[in-house]
């Protein structure tokens, strides 16, 4: 059958159900150039107001998978399973429990990113170590899955290509927050990494993408039941996002941070939540491990520096904060009530951590240092914040971000803890 763009456009716009024949003519058409810009911004947006089925959505998902290569895991000598963060504020844990769960008999694919405004990205983070590289070839990522267990990579670009031209297209055309375009965008890249299980951490809260529970609950269903068609076992937790996850924010900072977990500290959220993660994914493989263990004898550790090597990366070095350096102390006396994830992000990113567009550089060095988490008891004058900036502009920019973060009452706040819901098909 031969389709146009208008009517595949009208169709959608007018609330009726695609056809699988509509939906993969015109993916492919915009792949190859035969349908412009301006008519596939219409279908996105015509996409974010009415939505779309679970077949069109499964049939949309298969057509951008099937625009690129996917990744054979197939012949490793153990399970894959990896692990998809929606983002936050002080997000460390792939460092973690890539690691871990490699240390406790899984190979773990982790295909990570880049951070795009308030949010960090892992890759800007382990690209802090010197001579750590994110770019592996498919040959080198199924290499070290066998030797090591564990990679954090970049994507590379034959997995789902298309997912990138419409992830631009959606950025400049108010259309980011379709669940349906969400989904297929994360799923269309996992499912052609060719992992055999899926964890998905969708934050939620003032630090987060998704701000309600309602949204994060739909979202995180449209993800497991699209992994689920497509043979990938998926489960999904729902994580708070209101305040920032441990206590530091940037890049070099989170991994300093991620080592001292490794070496059995680090903050005990980051910890509780990277062992609730392990258990999910080593659950979905089959694995009986306890993952505690394995992080308090020094095991996940010894993987990580062999991950880090293995990458051309040296985990002996050490990793300095920025030069100019700042605190912001308390006004007033009483208990902290928010610690404003959302303001904490946007400070580390003003400071230089992160990146308004993808091609912006980013400071290895810049960031925050939460000193206080809600529930704590603070007196005049005590510090909150630590700042660390490469020159005084951008110092002053993460301070003037910061004002308000933290909120101070009378009262001790209730604590709902990190862990929020289980999503499952």
């Amino acid at each position: 059958m031969s389709f146009s763009a208008v009517d595949v456009i009208t169709t959608k716009r007018d609330g009726s159900a695609l056809s699988d024949g509509q939906i993969t003519w015109v993916l492919e058409a915009y792949q190859r150039g035969e349908v412009a810009e301006e008519q596939m911004s219409a279908l996105l947006m015509a996409v974010f107001f009415r939505g779309m089925a679970d077949r069109e959505l499964r049939t949309w998902t298969d057509c951008m998978i099937a625009s690129g290569e996917t990744l054979n895991l197939g012949g490793l000598s153990r399970p894959s399973v990896d692990k998809h963060s929606t983002g936050g504020v002080g997000d460390k844990i792939s460092l973690i429990l890539a690691p871990l769960v490699a240390a406790c008999g899984a190979c773990v694919p982790q295909l990570s990113g880049r951070g795009l405004g308030h949010t960090g990205g892992t890759l800007d983070k382990l690209e802090s170590i010197p001579g750590w590289r994110a770019a592996l070839t498919n040959d080198e990522i199924r290499t070290q899955l066998e030797s090591v267990g564990a990679v954090i990579c970049a994507a590379g670009a034959g997995l789902a290509p298309i997912d990138r031209r419409l992830y631009a297209l959606r950025d400049v055309t108010g259309t980011v927050e379709s669940i349906p375009l969400i989904s297929s965008s994360i799923m269309s890249k996992k499912i052609a990494e060719g992992t055999h299980a899926l964890v998905l951490d969708v934050k939620v809260g003032r630090g987060a993408f998704i701000k309600t529970i309602e949204r994060a609950r739909e979202l995180a269903s449209t993800m497991v039941a699209l992994g689920e068609s497509h043979g990938v076992a998926t489960v999904a937790r729902l994580t708070a996002m209101d305040q920032p996850l441990g206590r530091a924010v940037g890049n070099a900072l989170e991994v300093v941070e991620s080592v001292d977990v490794l070496r059995g500290g680090g903050p005990s959220d980051v910890r509780d939540l990277t062992l609730a993660l392990a258990r999910e994914m080593l659950g979905l493989v089959g694995i009986d491990v306890d993952p505690a263990v394995k992080l308090d004898d020094g095991s996940a550790y010894d993987v990580y520096r062999s991950m880090i090597q293995a990458q051309g990366g040296d985990p002996d070095a050490v990793l300095t904060p920025a030069p100019i350096h700042d605190v912001i102390t308390a006004d007033t006396s009483g208990f902290v009530t928010v610690v404003d994830a959302l303001g904490v992000g946007v400070a580390a990113w003003r400071l230089g951590a992160g990146r308004a567009r993808k091609e912006d550089p980013v400071s290895a060095g810049a960031g925050v240092i939460c000193l206080v988490r809600e529930g704590d008891r603070v007196e005049v004058g005590e510090p909150l914040f630590e700042l660390y900036a490469d020159d005084d502009e951008h110092l002053a920019r993460g301070r003037e971000a910061l004002r308000g973060a933290a909120t101070i009452g009378d009262d001790v706040p209730v604590s709902i803890g990190i862990l929020l819901e289980r999503i499952t098909k």
